[in-house]
């Protein structure tokens, strides 16, 4: 039995998992039983100076955070107003000293690719691991929709596919360069599959000396009702350049915006369309820890140590950054998870 125990989550399992390899695939042969319980979780919310709202810019879709020499950075997709969505950003980040309270804007980290590239149009949704002393920003990136006239983006459900493309920097400051084999993980050729259309929304973490890649997927198949229908699932390398190679098939349905952590040897994951908490043992047979969760944050990312380069702590201390998207308007916001 692995007890599983916080401020946030009680959790006991009770699980024997065999698992077998082949050259295409990991196969999950049998689960005996998952016993979970679990306190109720809530958030709560303040705002925030300097990457919050104002009258210039509009901010979102922020990375988890790390901490380097004591101070705070985050990664998010910024765009010029009155522009809300992330298909016109670029990425930029801040920096904070009392745990993401306040924080001050430094300036662009990645702009648009080159012409003709997958993210030659915007680039968004970053997020960052840090590992042989170097800094990974995995980033999504559209380029214009093609075949049409004016070279712009349409934004539509039938050729305006994404693709996860990676940067890497020896500082937390830049400068980032794309590495030569972008984009790192890309949308599959089977249209029936769920990650067909979009594939986006990276969240990292190193688990049994590999590097794990959650992401979301739509499938094309789903056309204008594909967000409702966003799966979460993750691919695997053996280093933080790829290659990657796909889990088979999706780990968790309608969890269009990816929130994950590791907790003692167990992986917790946010599902925001349905609102629940789930959690697995081995990262890749899920069950619900909590369900009807009420106020959740949208597009979050929580100050995870261990993110960061050597660092063993895996608990996360319940805080973070989401978004907040109004009328006109979107900007970041402090969270914290509490009973």
């Amino acid at each position: 039995m692995r007890k599983i125990t916080s401020g946030l989550i009680i959790v006991s399992f009770m699980a024997f998992f065999m698992m077998s390899c082949n050259s295409s695939k990991k196969n999950k042969v049998e689960v005996a039983e998952v016993k979970t319980e679990t306190s109720s979780v809530k958030f709560t919310y303040q705002d925030i100076t300097g990457i919050g709202k104002d009258s210039l810019y509009n901010r979102r879709d922020n990375s988890d955070i790390i901490k380097v020499d004591g101070t705070y950075y985050v990664w998010y997709s910024r765009m010029d107003s009155p522009v809300t969505s992330g298909y016109w950003a670029t990425i930029w980040y801040a920096t904070s000293q009392d745990e993401g309270r306040t924080w001050e804007e430094q300036g662009m980290a990645l702009g648009l690719g080159a012409e003709g590239a997958f993210d030659s149009h915007s680039v968004f949704t970053p997020n960052i691991l840090v590992r042989n002393n170097k800094y990974y920003m995995y980033y999504t990136g559209v380029k214009p929709t093609p075949g049409n006239k004016n070279k712009v983006f349409e934004g539509n459900s039938t050729t305006d596919i994404t693709a996860i493309g990676l940067a890497v920097s020896d500082n937390p400051n830049g400068p980032f360069k794309r590495v030569a084999n972008n984009p790192v993980l890309e949308i599959s050729d089977v249209d029936s599959d769920f990650d067909s259309f979009r594939i986006d929304d990276a969240s990292l973490l190193v688990r049994d000396n590999k590097v794990w890649l959650f992401y979301k997927g739509r499938s094309i198949a789903d056309g204008k009702a594909g967000p409702s229908k966003t799966k979460m699932s993750v691919a695997y390398a053996n280093q933080p350049e790829g290659p990657f190679k796909k889990h088979d098939g999706p780990l968790l349905d309608k969890s269009h915006e990816v929130l994950i952590w590791g907790k003692d040897g167990g992986i917790v994951s946010l599902a925001s369309i349905n609102k629940t908490l789930n959690i697995s043992a081995d990262g890749e047979y899920f069950t619900v820890l909590q369900d009807s969760l009420k106020n959740i944050p949208k597009a979050p990312g929580l100050y995870r140590p261990h993110l960061e380069n050597g660092n063993p702590e895996i608990n996360v201390p319940g805080w973070g950054i989401a978004m907040i998207q109004k009328k006109g308007w979107a900007y970041l916001v402090r969270f914290e998870m509490n009973n």
